[in-house]
């Protein structure tokens, strides 16, 4: 039940000495201001990490062959071998928790010859050969014709997609690019799509978008594969974990290909669900430090006005005797100095709260005014459950900030209280 003469009360407490007063909430704005700006940063930085990885599977691992370092069933190490495509089939048909098995092989690269050519232009680029679901696993838009099809393996069309960059160095502005000829190593594709890749590799954004992909079976035919898988894309469900089938898939490899069970150098592999649970393990960090500070400071704010309270109930002692001998019971007077800390610090830290969130509002305004390619931080925000967080905090720093100086009140005798001076 509301009482308004109690409220009065509190206002006048709490206005007497308005210059402290607003001293004393400061410390208790100030520490969940940091806490909220501490909070919004690291969200911020884990939406900048995270949007990196926008349009990549991250439950993936890559696997390749490497050189095999110990001898086994006769056969020598530093032995040489290659995947090849009844390895796709087999891991298809024995694991069911992978969602895609990607062959894939590769074929020149940025620094080396000269490998594509369109009429009087040449350049050189990487040229994969990839099945249709890749591109539901790398960071990859298609933004103009299509992507590699089943067709086109089953059939082992000579079709292409290629990049921007590829576009940019081999065809002239605002030339037509759907249905053209390049020559990839001598060999003619049609282009039938164009593609935009979102990612950086591994830095260098510009030279991600200087691709050409065809089908894979095309690849093996055209320059002479046969049957060799250069290395894997492997995509688990979304209910299984690569970083968990990972071992197993290892070790039926191994089998595969008569390598020692314990050769832990014959195939090597990239974990990128490992690395990204690392990530967000990190980020957790970053949250409980933001949480530890923010704490810290608010704890300091806290104490600033458990202090001023002492003083503001020995200034009241009087006051206090007066109300017992006329019959306060301990309760009530225990309750009006938690009140007063309570109001206190839940003011001061909704203000701080507003102000933080006014900063942050700032700066994605600031942000959303900037090229966001590349930029390692993106959309700070705080979401409702850390502001439900902030208020628990601030309701639960009030009853402490009062109870001290509550008890101190309560523990007046009436006879002491009225003979102070």
């Amino acid at each position: 039940m509301f009482d308004r003469d109690r409220w009065i009360e509190i206002l006048e407490a709490l206005t007497a000495n308005t210059f402290r007063t607003v001293l004393t909430a400061f410390g208790v704005f100030w520490g969940i201001f940091i806490l909220v700006i501490l909070l919004a940063a690291g969200k911020g930085l884990e939406n900048g990490v995270k949007k990196g990885f926008d349009g990549i599977a991250t439950n993936t691992m890559f696997m390749w062959s490497q050189t095999t370092s110990k001898p086994y069933k006769g056969l020598p190490k530093t032995r040489q071998y290659s995947f090849k495509n009844n390895d796709v089939i087999a891991l298809k048909e024995n694991f069911p928790d992978l969602l895609y098995v990607s062959p894939r092989n590769q074929l020149g690269g940025h620094n080396e010859a000269s490998n594509v050519i369109r009429g009087t232009k040449t350049g050189s680029y990487t040229i994969f050969g990839d099945y249709p679901e890749l591109v539901k696993q790398e960071q990859m838009e298609i933004v103009n014709g299509r992507f590699v099809n089943q067709q086109d393996i089953t059939l082992k069309r000579k079709v292409a997609i290629i990049g921007r960059g590829v576009i940019s160095e081999l065809y002239e502005r605002a030339e037509e690019v759907i249905g053209t000829y390049i020559k990839v190593n001598g060999v003619n594709f049609m282009v039938v799509g164009v593609y935009n890749s979102k990612s950086r590799n591994n830095g260098d954004a510009q030279s991600a978008q200087k691709n050409i992909f065809i089908p894979f079976s095309t690849f093996q035919q055209a320059f002479n594969y046969g049957d060799t898988v250069g290395w894997m894309a492997l995509t688990a469900n979304d209910n299984a974990s690569i970083t968990e089938l990972k071992p197993q898939i290892l070790d039926f490899i191994k089998s595969r290909h008569s390598i020692h069970p314990d050769d832990d150098r014959a195939i090597g592999n990239f974990d990128l669900y490992q690395e990204f649970s690392k990530i967000q393990g990190l980020f957790m960090i970053l949250r409980f430090i933001a949480y530890f500070v923010g704490t810290l400071v608010l704890l300091s704010g806290v104490i600033g006005i458990s202090n001023i309270m002492l003083i503001v109930v020995k200034e009241r002692t009087k006051e206090i005797g007066i109300r017992r001998a006329l019959g306060a019971t301990p309760a009530a007077i225990r309750s009006q100095i938690l009140l007063e800390a309570i109001f206190l610090t839940i003011i001061a830290g909704m203000f701080g709260i507003a102000m933080a969130t006014g900063v942050v509002a700032v700066i994605n305004i600031v942000l959303d005014t900037m090229p966001s390619e590349g930029m390692m931080f993106a959309d700070p925000s705080v979401d409702l459950t850390v502001v439900f967080i902030a208020l628990f905090i601030l309701v639960g720093s009030g009853l402490l900030a009062g109870y001290i100086p509550a008890q101190t009140a309560i523990n007046i005798k009436p006879v002491d209280a009225l003979r102070t001076e």
